[in-house]
């Protein structure tokens, strides 16, 4: 009877799933993932229009994020014509692990259709080990700062380098740690990416969302134009001044 109704629902809602090669083992945790979020399992990270959680599986620990359902139009779209959100965020993880830049290590995703219609997806990736998210630079104080505010220029150039910019660049999707060496750094939230040629103006603007005091935006704009072979003093007006057009901005922080 059991079988019977899995059937039935495999016909009525099919799902398709994409794992890496590496984390086979996992298949039968993904194709679960639908009824690990109606049982509430895991540890909430955020809940909004998408829900992120922490979830245990054979002794190790990942994220995954569940998008909320399109409305009916999006559905039809996302159903046919256009790829998943967590289709998305797998391969642009990918993307950026090729190129060396941080994020941490795609698992899979699972997309679940309602006959024709798209329904829901799911985005697996492993847990990231840093403990700190940019916001944290206002909240603590951190004698590598300067070194962080670094990385991350270098690190945004790179991206720009390749051509990918980040649609949501902002305060809580950069992850960073101090390690031997250096600073590690960990972008996430990797769904929503502009993929093309990218200017100096552009490139800027990229860092729009970060807020920052003039010496933060010295730092990366120094860090940036090294990397991308522009004027360093240029790169900081530009930041400083697309920055200071973002809404609810206070002392050129918030």
């Amino acid at each position: 009877m059991e079988s019977e109704m899995n059937r039935k629902n495999d016909i009525l809602h099919p799902r398709t799933l994409v794992i890496h090669q590496d984390f086979e083992e996992l298949r039968d945790f993904i194709l679960s993932l639908p009824e690990r979020f109606e049982r509430n399992e895991g540890v909430v990270i955020h809940k909004g229009r998408n829900e992120l959680r922490k979830m245990k599986y054979n002794g190790r620990e990942y994220v995954v994020k569940s998008f909320h359902r399109p409305n009916f139009i999006n559905r039809f779209v996302y159903g046919i014509f256009r790829p998943s959100k967590a289709k998305r965020s797998y391969d642009h993880a990918d993307m950026y692990l090729k190129i060396g830049v941080g994020t941490p290590r795609p698992v899979g995703y699972l997309n679940v259709r309602s006959g024709l219609l798209f329904d829901r997806s799911y985005y697996v990736s492993c847990l990231s080990t840093c403990p700190y998210v940019y916001n944290d630079l206002f909240k603590q104080k951190f004698e590598y700062e300067e070194e962080v505010l670094r990385e991350i220029g270098r690190v945004t150039a790179i991206l720009h380098e390749h051509g990918y910019a980040h649609k949501d660049y902002g305060r809580e999707n950069i992850l960073f740690q101090k390690v031997p060496g250096g600073i590690k750094l960990e972008i996430v939230d990797l769904n929503r990416m502009f993929i093309g040629t990218i200017g100096m103006k552009a490139g800027c603007k990229n860092f729009e969302r970060l807020p920052a005091t003039p010496q933060m935006h010295r730092w990366m704009a120094e860090e940036y134009a090294k990397v991308r072979g522009f004027d360093a003093e240029k790169c900081f007006e530009l930041m400083v001044s697309y920055r200071s057009t973002q809404p609810g901005k206070i002392n050129n922080l918030y």
